[in-house]
């Protein structure tokens, strides 16, 4: 009797998988937990350096408790998806008043906490605790569509509930730890997205995607849908080498961020309007607005547009409306900023670079 498709990958990863990524070789499930939150939609070469600078400021679960929402979204600036940073400081709190600051151990409770779902819950709890659960993360799904010839795209309901009964019918009654890293890997190195390596598969004799020269064909996938454009127009004011910055309300895109004023692009045409709208909106007279070259930022679901305009701004000394900062450009950066507001600071303090 051959060994089992479990069996199988275990070996192999044994052999010749990953085993030196910072949050592997350890049972913590604080580290466990940040490590697969980082990694939810984010590729591991992007994640390293911020897990290590995220563990080096937040060693412990405690301390990420008692930590200000701002400093942890800057920490987190730049990766990403910021709703998980957010999420990831709400079920440390939860943690603390629920659980006596413990990470709790129940798969069910696990996944109540803010942020997590049934994989990443699984997963955790199998490398923290080793325990008898499945995962399906889009890695898993694609191994598993093209190992059994599943038909659909996994993100409709009917295809991704074949994929849960797969996974769970394919765990194994031992080593659940190395056998969820064993899919992990596998996905992440062999079975990619293009140009998969089937000539070293461990499970490439029973896959049925290999045999029937279909990888390409599995997973299906997503229907074509063209992506909604969106515009927004943010207003760059400068005074005395500050800029003003805005918290941006949560939930939302961006939630609880810095960013520059949104304003309404049309006052773009007419100065005079634009010079009433600071004024009623921050009791501030302007001069001299300029428009900058527009960026485009890509999300999910849609594509943002945005037109940024640099006007010097005269106010009080120390004048700062309640949700508003005046920092420095300097300072900004190190703030918790998003990409595009970075990139707009950035071409401000050289003329000649394309934003």
């Amino acid at each position: 009797m051959s060994p089992s498709f479990a069996a199988r990958l275990i070996a192999w990863q044994k052999a010749h998988g990953r085993h030196d990524l910072p949050w592997q070789n350890t049972c913590d499930p604080y580290r466990i937990w940040l490590s697969e939150i980082m990694l939810q939609q984010t590729q591991v070469a992007a994640v390293v350096p911020y897990y290590e600078r995220f563990l080096a400021r937040y060693p412990d679960l405690m301390v990420l408790a008692a930590a200000q929402e701002d400093a942890v979204l800057a920490l987190w600036a730049g990766l990403g998806y910021y709703a998980r940073a957010r999420n990831l400081h709400r079920a440390a709190q939860a943690i603390v008043r629920q659980h006596g600051g413990a990470f709790p151990r129940e798969l069910e409770a696990v996944r109540a906490l803010p942020g997590i779902g049934r994989s990443t819950a699984a997963a955790i709890c199998a490398f923290a605790y080793g325990t008898h659960a499945a995962i399906l993360d889009g890695n898993v799904k694609r191994v598993l569509a093209r190992h059994f010839g599943v038909d659909g795209y996994p993100g409709e309901r009917r295809v991704e509930d074949a994929l849960w009964r797969l996974s769970e019918s394919l765990l194994p009654g031992e080593e659940v730890g190395a056998y969820t890293q064993s899919l992990m890997d596998l996905g992440a190195t062999l079975c990619v997205r293009t140009n998969p390596r089937c000539g070293v598969c461990p499970v490439r004799d029973s896959c049925v995607a290999w045999r029937e020269g279909r990888t390409a064909d599995w997973p299906t996938p997503r229907p074509a849908k063209v992506l909604p454009q969106r515009q927004t127009t943010m207003l760059v004011l400068m005074s005395r080498g500050e800029l003003l910055l805005e918290k941006r309300p949560a939930p939302g895109i961006w939630g609880g961020l810095w960013c520059f004023p949104e304003i309404d692009g049309a006052q773009l045409g007419a100065e005079v309007g634009l010079e009433l709208e600071c004024l009623a909106r921050f009791g501030l007279h302007i001069d001299a607005p300029r428009r900058l070259r527009d960026i485009e930022h890509g999300f999910t679901h849609f594509r943002l547009r945005i037109t940024p305009v640099l006007a010097r701004a005269h106010r009080a000394a120390g004048a700062s409306e309640p949700g508003s900062l005046w920092l420095t450009p300097e300072d900004a950066r190190g703030a918790a900023i998003p990409v595009p507001v970075r990139r707009i600071i950035d071409a401000l303090a050289d003329p000649g670079a394309r934003i």
